[in-house]
């Protein structure tokens, strides 16, 4: 029986560097078990409370398992991953962060939120429960720009996308900008709403599996994905709450949004407007609804029914 090459949590890095040494070498269509630490480096455990918040080293924050250097791949190809599988951990946190999130001048007071999840769902109180939907939100290439560069924001070659979509059975073609690809892979999430308001998801530390190919000269600027089916079925089948953000600027409408939300779940369900806070960042979309007819444009935020029994 062949052994798969596999990447622990010991192989891991913070910040993007292209002349970060390989952790490991592999050919096209070669499969690597990588194991990924959760968002906080492993600083948030069972026993952690809202104080632990205000004392997070950032300096920890958003390591990525890896690089891997990709035999063949050169500046202008594309690097697809074929994303398997995820093993979670069952543990994971969301957090509001003081000067982080959509709503910073809202909420400015630290707070955590400790989930045990099982395989298809994580209860964030009794009668709310949100499905469980595993999926790296850090995954990349290095970028060709020498030096030390932040993993926080996405970038051409992927990076922390934060796209709730890249589940099991997705295809991901990212940009090769330097020799080898030194892909590597982090920030898992058992669950996310697209937008992941309040800046953290379900955080939480996983196995993933991922089969590696090329594609010669693909000429890519961005990544690009394919789904394997429909990405929203498992919480479309009791509709939605929707509340909607217009005005001039798209960020400011996504706070509208968020706030309407948070108002009408304290109203619907009595939630406190940071447990509400919450709810949305792991489980609501924010989605563009309308953005041609100047000067205002519209933006929704979804809320599946479905996750309150």
């Amino acid at each position: 029986m062949t052994t798969r090459p596999k990447c622990t949590i010991h192989d891991h890095h913070f910040g993007w560097d292209n002349i970060l040494p390989p952790k490991l070498e592999v050919e096209p269509g070669e499969t690597i078990e990588f194991e990924v630490l959760d968002s906080s480096g492993g600083q948030f455990t069972r026993a952690s409370g809202h104080s632990d918040v205000s004392v997070l080293d950032f300096a920890k924050v958003n390591p990525v398992t890896g690089p891997i250097f990709v035999r063949g791949a050169e500046p202008g190809d594309a690097l697809t991953v074929d994303i398997l599988e995820f093993r979670p951990s069952g543990f994971g946190w969301t957090a509001a962060i003081p000067g982080f999130g959509l709503l910073t001048e809202d909420f400015p007071e630290p707070y955590l939120k400790l989930w045990h999840y099982g395989q298809h769902t994580a209860e964030f109180l009794p009668g709310i429960e949100v499905p469980v939907r595993p999926f790296p939100g850090t995954i990349g290439n290095a970028p060709a720009e020498p030096g030390h560069h932040s993993v926080v924001p996405p970038r051409a070659v992927g990076g922390n996308m934060d796209i709730r979509d890249l589940t099991a059975g997705t295809t991901l073609h990212l940009p090769v900008a330097v020799p080898g690809a030194l892909f590597s892979v982090g920030d898992t999430h058992a669950a996310q709403g697209d937008g992941e308001v309040c800046g953290t998801a379900i955080e939480s530390a996983m196995h993933v599996t991922l089969r590696f190919g090329l594609v010669k000269g693909a000429g890519l600027k961005t990544p690009r994905f394919s789904t394997p089916g429909a990405v929203t079925a498992h919480i479309d089948g009791k509709g939605y709450h929707v509340t909607t953000g217009i005005g001039p600027d798209l960020y400011a409408a996504a706070q509208d949004a968020t706030r309407g939300m948070i108002d009408l779940m304290g109203k619907e369900y009595s939630l406190a407007p940071m447990d509400a806070y919450l709810l949305c960042s792991v489980a609501a979309d924010l989605r563009i609804s309308e953005i041609v007819d100047a000067p205002n444009w519209l933006v929704s935020l979804y809320l599946p029914r479905s996750i309150f029994s």
